[in-house]
């Protein structure tokens, strides 16, 4: 793989360099995202729909811990973007170090606190009647793997900064062929149950810490740390902190919507609801691959050329990133409106020789589980500029305005809207809160990002 500098941010044109970082981007985020999504097809087909949803109530717990791991790493990733474009590489160096540092303290206390309290977090996420013993299964051996999982995406993040696209794409694909490989042993041919998908993942984890931690130490990356950048900086700290948290409050948010939705679900429809808003949540994460790609294509372009003071370029890669995302969302909203039977039926067992309540359940899901995708997505074409304007505060370092826009969607409209809705509309209010939320969060991000745009003149 031919050398590339971080240079070339600030030099190659936007467009070109735009489609350079956001496709392997979007092909590591699509890996992943099928991983996830026939992870769920093969949990569902030899285990069962409940262990479907017993694994979406776990999802919010581990998650939240690995993305301690990328707020860590996306806050300090807009400090080496901007480091490198102002030339400044020993701050980037020792942002870095500090990163890593920071990542394990953290994320091995978070650990420690889940498993003490594993009891009591997995009936709060929902892990309610028969979901609940395959859900303890799978959080206690997932938990063990997930300081690997936020130093890889902490490092993923940084080798992103660095400029360099295809590696963090590998990064990301090494997990997912991995999951998907101990995936078919652990549960089709050594017939673990549970404990096969868990170990599964896990072993995903560490394939990809493997590969992380070989590019840092190969000649391939810019960033060589020693063991004086490991020390604690309280500026640098300061500053990842206020930067990450904005990522972090994005997640701490997602799971407080995981916490809310699995228990208004379990009260409205039992297990099988849980089951549907499973497989939503596996198409948020698949379907939207391209439109994350973009963004994550267009953070270390924003951050860089802002360093650098070329704010003529940060104005471009702004109005091309939202006009490639658009684009993007507009087609897999096409896709999700026309297919979202034949969607749900991949996640769906065909055996007839299930249990009684597994035959049921399938049924359920069938039923419910198309027109809620519906609703879900129906606001998909405009979540583009949503996403960039929320990016580009995080890329330039403005903590505030990308806190606020970040929590606008879910925090300030979403959780609201389905706490109050589904008390009047029942089932149909729970899933008409994400266009709305969608509408209203656009409309917010627009005023802030073209009054951000006037200021770059």
């Amino acid at each position: 793989m031919a050398k590339v500098s971080s240079d070339q941010l600030g030099t190659e044109p936007i467009g070109k360099l735009l489609i350079k970082q956001a496709v392997p981007a979007s092909i590591g985020i699509l890996v992943m995202s099928l991983n996830v999504l026939v992870d769920s097809i093969f949990v569902g087909n030899w285990i069962g729909s409940i262990a479907i949803a017993a694994i979406n109530v776990v999802l919010p717990v581990s998650f939240f811990i690995a993305a301690l791991g990328m707020a860590i790493g996306i806050g300090g990733s807009s400090i080496i973007s901007r480091a490198l474009g102002a030339e400044n590489k020993e701050k980037a160096l020792k942002t870095f170090g500090n990163q890593i540092t920071l990542t394990l303290l953290v994320t091995i206390s978070m650990v420690a606190l889940g498993l003490y309290f594993v009891d009591d977090l997995i009936p709060a996420f929902g892990g309610k009647g028969t979901i609940f013993e395959p859900a303890k299964i799978y959080y206690t051996i997932i938990l063990y793997g997930v300081p690997f999982l936020a130093l890889c995406m902490m490092g993923n993040t940084v080798i992103r900064a660095e400029g360099k696209p295809k590696f963090a794409m590998i990064a990301m694909i090494i997990p997912s062929v991995g999951n998907l490989l101990m995936d078919y042993i652990f549960i089709y041919v050594f017939d673990w149950g549970m404990h096969g998908a868990a170990w599964a993942t896990t072993v995903g984890y560490l394939l990809c810490f493997g590969y992380i931690f070989y590019f840092f130490l190969s000649k391939n990356s810019e960033l060589k740390i020693s063991l004086s950048h490991f020390g604690m900086n309280m500026p640098i700290l300061k500053e990842i902190g206020s930067l990450g948290f904005v990522t972090l409050a994005r997640q701490a948010v997602t799971s407080i919507t995981y916490l809310l939705m699995n228990n208004i679900l379990f009260n409205l429809g039992g297990e099988a609801m849980v089951a549907v808003y499973a497989i939503i949540g596996r198409m948020l994460m698949f379907a939207l691959f391209p439109v994350f790609g973009v963004t994550q294509g267009f953070l270390p372009i924003a951050g860089f050329n802002y360093g650098a003071l070329k704010y003529d370029r940060v104005k471009e890669s702004i109005y091309t990133a939202i006009k490639y995302a658009a684009l993007v969302a507009t087609l897999v909203f096409i896709g999700l409106m026309v297919f979202p039977e034949a969607i749900t039926s991949l996640f769906l067992s065909s055996r007839e020789d299930l249990p009684a309540e597994e035959l049921i359940a399938n049924a359920f899901v069938l039923e419910h589980a198309p027109t809620a995708m519906r609703w879900v997505f129906a606001a998909t074409p405009i979540i583009a500029l949503q996403l960039i304007g929320a990016a580009y505060f995080q890329a330039v370092g403005k903590a505030i305005p990308a806190l606020l826009l970040t929590l606008t969607r879910q925090g300030f409209f979403f959780i609201p809207l389905v706490l109050i809705l589904p008390c009047f509309l029942g089932e149909l209010g729970v899933w008409i809160s994400f266009p709305i939320a969608d509408v209203l969060a656009t409309i917010v991000t627009g005023i802030y990002l073209r009054k951000e745009i006037r200021g770059l003149d």
